[in-house]
């Protein structure tokens, strides 16, 4: 089991099986991330060979922490070939949050 905090506070959980690990972050399904601690950021990015990014801002208390949490939407065909599975709209982190294998 994969687990993101932010704090005291999960954020994400999901089970070995159903995250990605790219250079070195764990990506988690969208449906392993709680509703409510995501929202879109208008940061834009795109990776050389994984394509167009969305940042997203994450709830830390009554407060929001910019550019925390990332995913691409819409991955590259040859990055999708390259990770050897779709990681369309999985959630990785930025370093303030914590991600732990239990």
């Amino acid at each position: 089991m994969f687990q993101a905090k932010l704090g005291d506070q999960v954020i994400a959980q999901a089970d070995e099986a159903d995250v990605i690990r790219i250079e070195g972050n764990v990506y988690f399904p969208p449906s392993a991330v709680i509703d409510g601690v995501l929202r879109d950021s208008p940061t834009p990015y795109t990776c050389p060979w994984k394509g167009e990014c969305q940042y997203f801002s994450v709830r830390s208390g009554d407060g929001w922490l910019t550019d925390r949490a990332w995913t691409y939407p819409a991955p590259y065909p040859t990055a999708i070939e390259k990770v050897g599975r779709d990681f369309s709209n999985f959630v990785a982190f930025w370093k303030d949050v914590q991600v732990t294998q239990a």
